[in-house]
């Protein structure tokens, strides 16, 4: 049974900078592709990024690129997405996912086979 546990989120001021963390437990992390959604209140759940499985290939969602790094470190068995210069539009509950078919992480939210609780970020303008 896979596990996903999101952390790091919080309310933070228009400009600063958050880091979510996603462990992952049950399975080797190599295994999955792993990516970062979002979901904001009265809105579809939308792409953030995705890494591959060994972490050599990244892609972003347009509406962070050069804001946000999606990183992993498989022997410590967790995803991180460093959210910098974060704006009030970055509100949202913020999930990890994994995916088990893919080697280089996709960004429909249906193509993930598991899902984290997710974790609340806010940004205050």
């Amino acid at each position: 049974q896979v596990q996903l546990a999101e952390s790091g989120g919080g309310l933070v001021q228009a400009g600063g900078s958050l880091r979510l963390s996603c462990a992952i437990s049950g399975r080797t992390l190599s295994s999955y592709a792993m990516g970062w959604f979002r979901q904001a209140p009265g809105k579809e759940r939308e792409f953030v990024a995705s890494i591959s499985r060994n972490g050599g290939s990244t892609n972003y969602a347009y509406s962070v690129k050069g804001r946000f790094t999606i990183s992993r470190e498989n022997d410590k068995t967790t995803v991180y997405l460093q959210m910098n210069s974060l704006k009030p539009e970055d509100t949202a509950v913020y999930y990890c996912a994994a995916d088990r078919t893919s080697v280089l992480g996709r960004s429909r939210w249906d193509t993930y086979d598991y899902w984290g609780q997710g974790t609340q970020v806010t940004v205050s303008s």
